[in-house]
C-alpha cells in the first residue's frame, strides 16, 4: 500500500499539470480578456481612459494594435502596451503558463487584477464559509442516506418503503435554490417569520461574544442554506445505499452466512456492510468537491455568502486571470487527494483490497 500511495501522490504532478494547460488554453481562446475587461470598467466609471488619444471617441475605432479587441478600439497604443506589461502580458504564452506553474509550486497565485489582494489571502477569506457549507452538509447527507438506505434494503417493499421513498423522491424534485428562496421568506425576514439571519457566517458583533455564544451563533447562521443544500441532496445516496445492499443481501455469502446460524445484525454489518460501502464510497471525493465548491454557488448567492464557489465564479466572469487560475489550481489539487483518500478508505472498509497488487 504504501508504494502505491507514493505512486498515486507522484502522479499527481503531471495530472495537475495537464489539467492546468488544458484550461490556460481554452482560457486563451476565450474572447476579450483581463484588459478588454479592466478598460470596459474604466470607461463604465469616467468615460474615457488616461493615456487615451485627444479627440478620440471610445465608440470610433481609431489607432490601434491590430491584435486588439473592439473594447481597446481608440486607445492610445503605448497605453495599451503599458497595461500588458502591467499585467504581464506582454510574454509570450508559453513562457506565461510556465511561470505561472512555477510560482503555483510554491502556492503563490499572484495578485487579484480587479480586487488589488493576493488571491491567497482571498482563498483563504473564503474558505471558512465554502468548509462551513460543504462538511456540514456532507456529514448530515451521510448521516441521514447511509441508515436510512440500510433500513429501506431491509424493509424492501412495506410500507416504510414506500413512504420514504415518495419523501425522497419529492425532496429530490424540488431544486435546490427554489427551497433556499422558500426558506428566506417564510423564515429570514421575508413575508413571514424572522427567525434566521440572512447572510454572513456570524453575526456582526461576534467579538464581542463568548465561545459559547459564537458557536450557537455560527450554527444559526447555518441552518437555512445547510437546509436548502440537503434537502435534495441525499436522495441519490440513499438510493444507491438502499440499491447496493439489496444487491450484496441476495448474493451467496449472505445465505451461506444464515445457514451458519448468524444473526441477520452480524451478516447486515459484518459482511454486507463491508462490500456494499465500497461503491458508496467511490463517490465520496466527487461529492466533497461539488458540495464544497460547485454545488453551492446559488446558495452563497441566495444567502449572501462569500464562498469559493462565488469567488471562481467572479473570477471567470470578470476576467480575473490570478483569481481563476488560482482557484481552479487548489480545487485539482485537492480533488487529486480526496481521490487518494478515498482510496484509503476502500482498504479500511475492505483490507482485502490490495491496490498495489493491481495492474
Amino acid at each position: 500500500m504504501t508504494s502505491y500511495l507514493i505512486k498515486r501522490f507522484l502522479l499527481i504532478i503531471p495530472t495537475l499539470f495537464g489539467i492546468m494547460l488544458v484550461n490556460f488554453i481554452i482560457v486563451q481562446l476565450a474572447p476579450g480578456g483581463p484588459i478588454d475587461e479592466f478598460i470596459a470598467q474604466q470607461r463604465g466609471h469616467s468615460g474615457t481612459l488616461p493615456g487615451q488619444l485627444v479627440g478620440d471617441n471610445p465608440e470610433t475605432p481609431g489607432p490601434m494594435d491590430p491584435r486588439s479587441s473592439a473594447a481597446t478600439r481608440g486607445i492610445d497604443p503605448a497605453l495599451l502596451d503599458e497595461l500588458k506589461k502591467e499585467l504581464g502580458f506582454d510574454k509570450p504564452v508559453v513562457e506565461r503558463f510556465f511561470w505561472m506553474m512555477g510560482k503555483y509550486l510554491t502556492f503563490d497565485f499572484g495578485t487579484s487584477f480587479f480586487k488589488g489582494r493576493p488571491v491567497t489571502e482571498l482563498i483563504l477569506e473564503r474558505l471558512p464559509v465554502s468548509i462551513s457549507l460543504g462538511l456540514w452538509s456532507m456529514l448530515i447527507i451521510y448521516g441521514i442516506s447511509i441508515p436510512l438506505g440500510i433500513r429501506k434494503a431491509v424493509r424492501d417493499g412495506s410500507v416504510f418503503d414506500m413512504w420514504t421513498t415518495t419523501v425522497i423522491i419529492t425532496g429530490y424534485a424540488i431544486p435546490g435554490f427554489l427551497f433556499a428562496i422558500l426558506l428566506v421568506v417564510l423564515f429570514a425576514g421575508g413575508s413571514f417569520l424572522g427567525w434566521f439571519p440572512l447572510g454572513g457566517l456570524v453575526s456582526d458583533h461576534w467579538q464581542e461574544m463568548g465561545w459559547g455564544q459564537l458557536i450557537l451563533d455560527y450554527f444559526w447562521h447555518l441552518v437555512l442554506p445547510i437546509s436548502a443544500l440537503v434537502v435534495g441532496g441525499f436522495a441519490s445516496l440513499t438510493i444507491l445505499t438502499k440499491n447496493t445492499f439489496l444487491d450484496q443481501i441476495s448474493q451467496q455469502y449472505v445465505l451461506t452466512a444464515r445457514s451458519k446460524g448468524l444473526s441477520e445484525k452480524n451478516i447486515l454489518y459484518g459482511h454486507v456492510f463491508r462490500n456494499a460501502m465500497l461503491l458508496v464510497i467511490a463517490g465520496l471525493p466527487a461529492a466533497i468537491i461539488g458540495l464544497l465548491f460547485t454545488g453551492s454557488l446559488l446558495i452563497e448567492v441566495i444567502f449572501s455568502l462569500n464562498g469559493l464557489g462565488l469567488l471562481g465564479y467572479e473570477a471567470a466572469i470578470g476576467r480575473d486571470y490570478p483569481v481563476l487560475f488560482g482557484t481552479l489550481y487548489f480545487f485539482t489539487l485537492l480533488g487529486l487527494i480526496i481521490n487518494i483518500i478515498s482510496d484509503i478508505c476502500y482498504v479500511l472498509v475492505d483490507p482485502r483490497i490490495d491496490f498495489a497488487a493491481t495492474r
